[in-house]
């Protein structure tokens, strides 16, 4: 499996800057504000977004300093992103830690996901860029949908691969797209080059994704940070149990569309036992792997570097990851 620090190596000072600046950010008068800030950088993350905006753009030969701020608005949505599913889906867990709705209530969470997304918005400005604003305000929107798409699809059975696949890509492969794509438009790269690396970012993303959602059937809690079963608990409809529904037996089929449409954990035995029997997990991971191949095969208008050889290796860790 690659190692994650080894494949970041060639941005590591530069996200230690970019670290600093999510800290000096969050900064707020507000007590409650600052709190919240306090536990959300405290919980730490991948930080997988900002990293990859910073691979992109040393991959087109940018070193401008607006990568930083523009990484940091990047890290920004998605954090607001997951304060707002943490209370939509009433998680209590992330990264092992507990959710700032469980720790401060659902109306802070939701109020600073609002001034995390506002502070992004200031940010962004200052980059002083139109197709940067463009960029970020598309993925913003395109997110905001597929969040609403996906909570219209909890507890129907009758989501299909396609439909799931839409959320993903909006919900999730939205914002790795708008963040490798940003570092060829800060660098004025080609048009060629920046269509690739949005295509790189879309299906990395994607196949991120789909290795969380074998992960919820297959990982170990303590290593994934939250519960296992939590997407069938809120009956979720992900690739797993799609395709378990699909190649399983009658009684299996029915058995999950039972557990997606009551939701808990009452049939998460017998949900599992139908996912191992019907191959889903593997099913799964082939798909996430087609999509990671989709991601490097993206990255051919690039000329050879450390960034490209780092951005090809997020390709293998996101279908070989634990976690």
């Amino acid at each position: 499996m690659v190692n994650p620090l080894s494949m970041l190596a060639p941005v590591a000072s530069e996200m230690e800057r970019v670290e600093a600046l999510i800290r000096e950010r969050l900064d707020s008068d507000v007590p409650l504000v600052r709190s919240v800030a306090a536990h959300i950088v405290a919980s730490g993350g991948k930080r997988l977004r900002p990293a990859l905006l910073l691979l992109a753009s040393g991959a087109v030969g940018y070193a401008g300093e607006a990568r930083f701020g523009l990484a940091t608005v990047v890290e920004f949505i998605h954090t607001a992103t997951l304060l707002h599913d943490d209370v939509v889906d009433d998680s209590r867990l992330r990264r092992g830690r507990e959710t700032a709705n469980s720790a401060f209530g659902n109306a802070a969470s939701v109020l600073v996901g609002d001034f995390l997304y506002s502070r992004a918005f200031q940010m962004m400005v200052e980059a002083d860029n139109m197709r940067v604003m463009r960029v970020l305000a598309d993925a913003t929107n395109t997110i905001a949908a597929g969040e609403v798409l996906q909570l219209m699809s909890c507890r129907d059975p009758e989501v299909d691969e396609a439909r799931y696949l839409e959320v993903i890509r909006r919900k999730t492969a939205k914002l790795f797209e708008a963040a490798a794509q940003l570092g060829a438009v800060l660098g004025d790269a080609p048009r060629r080059i920046e269509q690739g690396l949005a295509q790189y970012g879309t299906h990395l993303g994607t196949a991120f994704q789909l290795i969380d959602d074998v992960l919820d059937y297959s990982g170990d809690a303590q290593t994934i940070g939250k519960s296992l079963g939590d997407d069938l608990a809120e009956g979720k409809p992900t690739l797993p149990i799609i395709h378990a529904m699909r190649a399983g037996t009658p009684e299996q089929a029915q058995l999950v569309r039972r557990a997606i449409v009551e939701g808990g954990r009452r049939d998460f035995d017998g949900v599992l036992a139908a996912i191992g029997a019907s191959g889903a997990l593997e099913y799964s991971r082939r798909v996430a792997a087609r999509e990671a191949e989709a991601a490097a095969r993206a990255l051919a208008p690039l000329a050879p570097s450390v960034y490209r050889q780092s951005l090809l290796e997020l390709t293998s860790f996101s279908v070989t990851r634990r976690n």
